[in-house]
């Protein structure tokens, strides 16, 4: 008998419905009923409280051939869950770069390194794409942590593809523009990236 099967019986015994299980283990019906129908497996916290709940070993529930695939969906999570974090990180970074001396500013006979608050070599308008590349990636930054907090997966990879529209756009932007320094720091940043994305993709 698999897991899905076993799971079925004891909630049966409890005489309790799908709806009654997922407010006993804190979950969606839903999840309850993809289990059900072996369709997945329960992360290891929810195996716990379905351990407890129906006073069963872990061992009982679950198969050794059941246990290394949960294991293995679980390690998958916890990648990907920190590739997700490192990306969002990478984000929130670019807005650094409106404070570090990134920005080659003409003197009498040198050129200074100046932040981007107090450079004026370039026309406001310029000046303001740069601000608003660099503040945007630093909002994805935020706004991709919070889904990977909430688990917002789908919009997560959304805000993941956009994000990375907008950084090779100012990639492009900051290499037009003859700004060298600020350039190369993007252009890691970017690789990371792209690294991340084919990473979470075999993951």
């Amino acid at each position: 008998m698999d897991f899905s099967e076993k799971l079925q019986q004891l909630r049966k015994q409890k005489q309790m419905t799908q709806v009654q299980l997922a407010e006993r283990l804190y979950v969606t019906r839903t999840a309850v009923s993809k289990w059900e129908s072996g369709k997945g497996y329960p992360n290891i916290e929810s195996l716990k409280s379905i351990s407890k709940l129906f006073s069963v070993s872990i061992d009982e529930l679950l198969s050794g051939e059941e246990l290394i695939v949960l294991a293995e969906n679980e390690n998958g999570k916890n990648i990907s869950s920190l590739l997700n974090l490192i990306y969002g990180v990478l984000d929130l970074l670019c807005l650094s770069f409106v404070y570090l001396p990134l920005y080659g500013q003409k003197e009498v006979d040198f050129i200074r390194a100046v932040s981007l608050l107090v450079y004026h070599d370039a026309s406001p308008v310029i000046r303001t794409i740069y601000f608003i590349l660099l503040t945007s990636l630093f909002a994805f930054g935020i706004i991709e942590l919070l889904m990977r907090h909430y688990n917002y997966e789908k919009g997560l990879k959304k805000m993941k593809m956009t994000s990375i529209f907008v950084h090779g756009l100012a990639v492009i932007f900051f290499a037009i523009s003859l700004q060298p320094y600020i350039n190369v720091m993007l252009f890691m940043l970017f690789i990371i990236k792209i690294y991340i994305l084919i990473k979470s993709k075999n993951s």
